[in-house]
């Protein structure tokens, strides 16, 4: 295996900080303790699929030894072993293939999640409604923690737009691929004749991003107050809980109105507006996935999609990897891992490809 020299040093770095993590002075040292545990973490994967390699190349190696073996019993359960480890180590090698990829250095990081009804109408907006649904059930799944920041009912029980912030363990790695127009296929309640309907939505997945990453000053911004609207009780349209922020140097808007209080209003907001903030600045640093993403996302027009949901047929189809599930009610549900690990393979693969070009190999 070329790149088991890297191998060996990333084992015997886990083993030093694994006795760093047993050492009183670094135990004491909060943030140093805190350091060495992330980067322990980080490594642990990929050490521990490494020590699966080793453990299965013994096996081989001892059962090629036994080929010349003069008993040919031996030497055909030397050739048994031989088949059923092979396999084993090639994908052992393409997964750590995988592991030694460069990571994306935001996918450890909680999302802000947008999304708008399209083309469509009242349809369109009852289907915003049931992808947010869908993925509050995912993230359920995910024991991750989901809080609404804002959200616009339509007149017939949909949302025109919705935006919450979802946080958890590596979030945004696993949603990341969601952004685009998603486009449903069905026959709508109002609908007398029993025709298909088609309409589409468009779904944003932002980077939430820190303090320490966007400074946001005080004088760049205006904050203003307004009465909630919608379900919520007694403060509704009697209080000034609600909260809009306005990022003067750019024009971002974010408003909050989830909360009874300004106070927790403007921090949700506050969030929101960071990570719109961050994204801004990863589309000037990287042009090119800043254009990707706003050639996903688009403008909500129905031809300008990433997925098709189709009711009728119980189908759902990803166009960029060309997947095709007839399991659509159970997706509904928020069972989005089959998908989702399809595209994270798809570009997997896709990055192994550019990593194997001989000037640009991170692998050797």
């Amino acid at each position: 295996m070329q790149y088991r020299d890297k191998l060996d040093q990333m084992e015997a770095r886990y083993a030093e900080l694994t006795a760093q993590m047993a050492d009183p002075a670094v135990i004491s040292d909060g943030e140093q303790y805190r350091k060495v545990a992330k980067t322990h973490s980080d490594l642990s994967e990929i050490v521990s699929k490494y020590r699966e390699y080793k453990v299965a190349d013994d096996e081989l190696s001892q059962a090629k030894s036994m080929l010349d073996e003069a008993d040919p019993e031996l030497r055909e359960m030397a050739r048994l072993e031989i088949e059923g480890v092979e396999p084993r180590i090639a994908q052992i090698e393409q997964d750590l293939k995988i592991l030694l990829l460069p990571k994306d250095p935001l996918d450890e990081k909680d999302v802000v999640l947008e999304i708008r009804a399209g083309a469509g109408g009242d349809e369109a907006s009852l289907f915003a409604a049931e992808v947010f649904r869908m993925y509050l059930r995912y993230a359920e799944t995910q024991k991750w923690r989901v809080e609404v920041t804002s959200s616009s009912d339509s007149a017939v029980g949909g949302l025109k737009e919705v935006l919450a912030l979802i946080s958890g363990n590596r979030v945004y790695s696993r949603m990341k691929y969601e952004s685009g127009v998603h486009r449903v296929q069905r026959v709508p309640e109002t609908e007398q004749q029993g025709r298909v309907h088609t309409s589409a939505i468009t779904v944003a997945i932002l980077p939430e991003a820190d303090e320490v990453e966007i400074k946001v000053e005080d004088k760049d911004i205006r904050i203003d107050t307004f009465c909630s609207s919608g379900p919520g009780g007694q403060s509704v349209n009697t209080t000034y809980s609600a909260v809009r922020i306005t990022h003067l140097p750019t024009g971002t808007i974010v408003s909050c109105q989830d909360e009874k209080s300004q106070i927790k209003n403007k921090a949700k907001a506050m969030r929101v507006l960071r990570s719109r903030l961050y994204e801004i600045e990863l589309q000037k640093q990287q042009d090119a996935i800043g254009a990707d993403r706003r050639a996903m996302v688009g403008t909500g027009d129905r031809s300008e999609k990433i997925r098709t949901y189709n009711f009728p047929q119980n189908r759902l189809t990803d166009h960029r990897i060309g997947l095709t599930l007839h399991q659509l009610d159970l997706v509904m549900q928020g069972r989005l891992d089959q998908i989702i690990d399809a595209l994270v393979a798809h570009y997997q693969a896709e990055k192994l490809g550019e990593a194997a070009k001989p000037s640009e190999s991170v692998l050797v």
